[in-house]
């Protein structure tokens, strides 16, 4: 059996743990599935990937994210299951609770899987350096716990069960020490970075934050959402959440169009898996131009203009 850790923000399900139950079924057919909080918004999608049992975590201290808290629920669970392998999608939650999983179990965790292999000992292919190599390692360890890499393993359907069971961590005041107690700001609207379709991303190159609004109305048009690269927020030109990135957020969009980027290391890290790829740089040697399936040389604010143009004539076309 294969335990799955379910993400979820305020019952909205994170589309990487659909990708990590996928990975579990591949490696034994009795795939269950933990979740912190109430899974009714998503128990049906959990169901029809796979997921057997769903285990609710329930506890006052999962109204909102708890980081230490569900590992600690994590791990009592398996101590209870003993499963062959307890896994989580490979997000900055993900990877936070899972370590806390495995520092509860005192057993070592491999993150940012692409492949594994159950066995005495087990052996997993893992991303390293933002992507830019593979490592085959061995775990020798009685429990494996492991991430998957966000996007190296599409989601697929499958059947299941998906009976719900609930249990009662216990937990310490230690374990809810850290945990989200609000939230300030308003709640982005429209798509998000993790499912949008396509993304229209920029960088350095933008010159500063009033050049994002071109971005936003060229995602507009493609029914889109609009990204960023680290040195644009750490510059203040827009929030984090539009990081995409090693430290940000990693897509897979059908379409990504970088505007201004040069295309760091840990920028690819977060747009590699695009299928389409689209950059605009007036240097032609910048390393996001030589991975593009298209370049575009020259001046994004002269380009840009026209580019979005001629795609609202398009789309206004029927």
């Amino acid at each position: 059996m294969i335990l799955v850790h379910i993400d979820h923000d305020r019952g909205v399900l994170d589309p990487v743990s659909l990708q990590a139950l996928t990975v579990a079924r591949s490696l034994d057919g009795d795939v269950h599935a933990v979740v912190a909080g109430d899974p009714a918004p998503f128990a049906a999608e959990l169901a029809a990937h796979g997921a057997a049992v769903i285990h609710v975590a329930d506890h006052p201290a999962f109204s909102d994210f708890a980081p230490q808290a569900t590992g600690h629920a994590v791990a009592q669970l398996a101590e209870r299951l003993s499963p062959a392998a307890v896994l989580a999608g490979g997000t900055a939650r993900g990877n936070e609770v899972l370590a806390h999983a495995a520092a509860f179990l005192d057993a070592p965790l491999v993150a940012d899987c692409t492949t594994i292999t159950l066995g005495s000992p087990s052996r997993v292919v893992r991303a390293r350096w933002g992507g830019n190599l593979l490592e085959e390692a061995t775990v020798d360890a009685s429990l494996l716990l492991a991430t998957v890499l966000p996007h190296a393993v599409p989601a697929e359907p499958a059947d299941g069960a998906g009976t719900i069971e609930a249990f009662a961590p216990e937990l310490t005041d230690a374990d809810v020490a850290v945990r989200v107690v609000e939230r300030l700001g308003a709640k982005a609207a429209g798509v998000t970075l993790a499912e949008a379709k396509t993304v229209v991303s920029g960088g350095r190159g933008m010159g500063g934050p009033e050049s994002f609004s071109m971005l936003e109305d060229l995602a507009a048009i493609l029914g889109g959402t609009v990204g960023c690269s680290r040195v644009v927020t750490s510059e203040g030109w827009r929030p984090h959440a539009e990081q995409v990135g090693q430290t940000g957020t990693k897509v897979a969009p059908d379409l990504y169009i970088a505007c201004g980027i040069s295309g760091a290391t840990q920028h690819l890290a977060g747009c590699k898996n695009s299928k389409v790829l689209v950059a605009i740089n007036t240097d032609p040697t910048a390393p996001m131009m030589q991975v593009a399936d298209y370049a575009v040389v020259g001046d994004l604010h002269a380009f840009l203009p026209v580019l979005i143009e001629h795609a609202r004539a398009a789309a206004s076309q029927p």
